[in-house]
């Protein structure tokens, strides 16, 4: 038996202010999280994605309301593609890492991202912002197409219906911007079509990527958007006018240049945050947010920027929402969010709908 009374200081336990037990840095735009609670760091994460990806919003289709710009939205994206590679480098250095990954798989990667970011910036001079939000939402379609045509992957009865209606969203939300929108044209519809399928494409590969070589965010977006930015170099001055644009955007220093640094940072800021989001909470979680969030630069583009507008849009809209639930369902049943949508939607139903009542002889039944 031990005897009692004081011990040694070598055996008394002595507490050491540092990270909290049970828990892992949550790094945020050089920012630790890991302090505040779960809660707290949703809520800041959430008004992260918020923030960011609105002003992303709204200054790329500021830019694209410019008099004689619908033309140059490949320089555009050449343009954004210099400002994420220099974000990416000074990154990389504050964090003093080094490149993991071969070159030869950056250079594919880069071309699918030079794809998906061109088509999609190239597109809005072809359509209505509204319009492209929508593409950009049903990207379970082409994810759907590649898994059976590619990795021969089986899916439920419930992926198929959640296309189904984002397809006839799609459809609806098309026919009307088609009756409506001055500029519309099917050449943007192809576009940001083929954006979606680059999109598909780069998601698995950047997934398999950091997996296989334990790759950073820093890294991926350095290496793959500045290789992207040397194809984009010689695809531009090859086959669009660089002269043209070079001298157009001298005229609108500010609303070309200006803005596309503002669009580029909150961009780049966005996804940093987005992938926080995505490591602390699920990607369940981080749709889900994000989808909140283009639901709302939606109706923000129809505030701030005039354009026609009809109830088509409402329900086409909703057709797709109903078609990323499903899809959000089939895939996390008993996940807590969908639990709290269940509840919400229960709630909403006993606002609208009230129970018959029937008098009886001296009784009230309900």
């Amino acid at each position: 038996m031990r005897p009692s009374g004081p011990r040694r200081k070598s055996e008394l336990k002595i507490d050491i202010e540092g990270l909290p037990e049970g828990k892992s840095h949550v790094d945020v735009l050089c920012f630790d999280l890991v302090y505040f609670t779960r809660p707290a760091q949703f809520i800041i994460l959430s008004a992260g994605v918020f923030f960011f990806y609105l002003l992303y919003g709204y200054y790329q289709e500021l830019i694209f309301s410019l008099p004689g710009f619908t033309g140059y939205g490949w320089y555009l994206t050449l343009l954004q593609f210099g400002y994420y590679t220099v974000f990416g480098k000074i990154e990389m250095l504050i964090r003093q890492e080094k490149r993991k990954v071969p070159l030869k798989t950056y250079t594919f990667l880069a071309l699918t991202t030079v794809a998906t970011m061109g088509f999609s910036n190239a597109s809005l001079g072809y359509l209505n912002y509204p319009t492209q939000v929508i593409f950009k939402c049903c990207k379970l379609i082409p994810v759907l197409i590649g898994g059976i045509l590619i990795q021969g992957k089986k899916h439920g009865m419930l992926d198929f219906v959640a296309s189904g209606f984002m397809c006839l969203g799609l459809i609806l939300f098309t026919l009307a911007d088609s009756k409506l929108s001055p500029n519309f044209d099917m050449t943007g519809v192809f576009m940001i079509s083929l954006a979606l399928v680059a999109d598909a494409i780069i998601g698995n590969v950047q997934d398999k990527t950091i997996k296989q070589y334990n790759a950073s965010n820093s890294e991926v977006v350095l290496y793959s958007y500045s290789i992207g930015f040397v194809y984009l170099f010689f695809l531009v001055a090859v086959f669009t006018d660089i002269a043209s644009a070079i001298h157009y955007c001298s005229y609108y220093p500010k609303q070309t240049y200006g803005y596309a640094f503002i669009f580029s940072l909150t961009g780049y800021l966005g996804i940093q945050i987005v992938l926080g989001l995505v490591r602390q909470f699920g990607a369940f979680t981080a749709v889900t947010v994000t989808t909140f969030r283009k639901a709302l630069s939606i109706v923000l583009s129809f505030i701030f920027f005039s354009k026609p507008f009809t109830i088509h849009y409402i329900y086409s809209g909703i057709l797709v929402m109903i078609g990323i639930y499903i899809n959000m369902y089939s895939k996390n049943k008993e996940s807590s969010m969908v639990l709290m949508c269940k509840r919400l939607f229960y709630r909403i139903k006993k606002l609208f709908y009230a129970p018959r009542m029937k008098m009886e002889r001296g009784t009230l039944t309900i």
